[in-house]
């Protein structure tokens, strides 16, 4: 057995919760451990690297049992001496107590049930985010700053998220969904709406309000790319708002609960203050199949520019 190298980095040192359960039916199988780098890696490999490098302390991945194996063999073994490494599972039947499985579900419960799955390893503040996006080393930098100062002044009820400009995370492959977010001058989140349907047209950004309707959005719009930092107490609001939800809508089949619709119910009743940290950073993500050269030209530029060894994990 191999000694282990993980380096203790202390209570106030962030963790990192990683939303890798998702089965990417748009892009036809596990993108999370579809290789993308010059060395082999994938984009999560280079998530668990930046968060390393900017200081984050653990790092607690939720996957699903069926796909434990391999992801333990193409992402939890590179990185498992390098960080304190944690696994969990999100399971349909993992409900609050009073909640049966309707036979009929098969679909995910939706991202704030997948956060709630590894609320027994998170002991610090946090950053949530999604397994299959390229979020960039200065996403990771800004967002440790931030929530080492939230574990220092031992705040609670007061997030941040990280906020991408709009023109900066859309597929050239088809439309995809985003979180618009409206700010406040002083960079607090104001309220964030979930979009669908958003791509780039030869004028425009437009995202699909009706049938056949189309409304635009500017190109520096804030978005959401669901990199969220939390202190642990927003656990307390995730259990509220999933048992609200299982309440209202635990036999309509596909209805999910999002981490998003959570925050912005908070920021609306004014019970959480979110602050914005604006990176200007390009996002790259693996939405289609098409997008994956995309994403490998968009890396070996990267490394290229010295940004990144080309054998990251050497």
């Amino acid at each position: 057995m191999s000694q282990k190298k993980t380096v203790n980095r202390g209570p106030n040192a962030p963790q990192l919760v990683v939303m890798a359960a998702g089965i990417g039916s748009r892009y036809g199988g596990l993108k999370q451990i579809d290789p993308v780098g010059p060395g082999g890696e994938n984009v999560l490999d280079y998530s668990v690297y930046d968060a390393i490098r900017a200081g984050f302390g653990k790092v607690v991945f939720i996957i699903r049992r069926d796909i434990e194996d391999i992801f333990r063999e193409k992402v939890g073994r590179k990185v498992e001496d390098r960080i304190d490494t944690a696994y969990v599972f999100q399971e349909l039947d993992l409900l609050p107590t009073g909640f049966d499985l309707p036979a009929e579900r098969t679909k995910p419960w939706g991202t704030t049930h997948a956060a709630l799955c590894a609320r027994g390893e998170v002991t610090a503040p946090f950053a949530a985010i999604n397994a299959d996006d390229f979020y960039s080393a200065e996403a990771f930098e800004v967002i440790a700053a931030e929530l080492t100062d939230r574990a220092r002044k031992a705040e609670s009820d007061h997030y941040c998220m990280v906020g991408y400009r709009l023109a900066n995370t859309l597929s050239e492959h088809g439309h995809v969904s985003r979180g618009v977010c409206e700010v406040t001058p002083d960079d607090h989140l104001q309220a964030v709406v979930e979009r669908t349907q958003i791509q780039r047209f030869p004028d425009a950004i437009r995202y699909a309000s009706g049938e056949e309707e189309w409304t635009s959005l500017a190109e520096d719009s804030t978005t959401s790319m669901n990199m969220w930092g939390f202190t642990p107490d927003f656990f307390d609001h995730l259990d509220a708002a999933f048992r609200a939800f299982l309440e209202r809508d635990l036999t309509t089949p596909k209805a999910e609960s999002y981490i998003p619709t959570v925050v912005n119910d908070l920021i609306q009743s004014g019970r959480a203050r979110v602050k914005v940290l604006r990176t200007d950073a390009r996002w790259f993500g693996v939405t289609y199949q098409e997008d994956k050269a995309a994403v490998q030209m968009a890396i070996r530029k990267l490394v290229d520019a010295g940004r990144y060894p080309p054998r990251l994990w050497e």
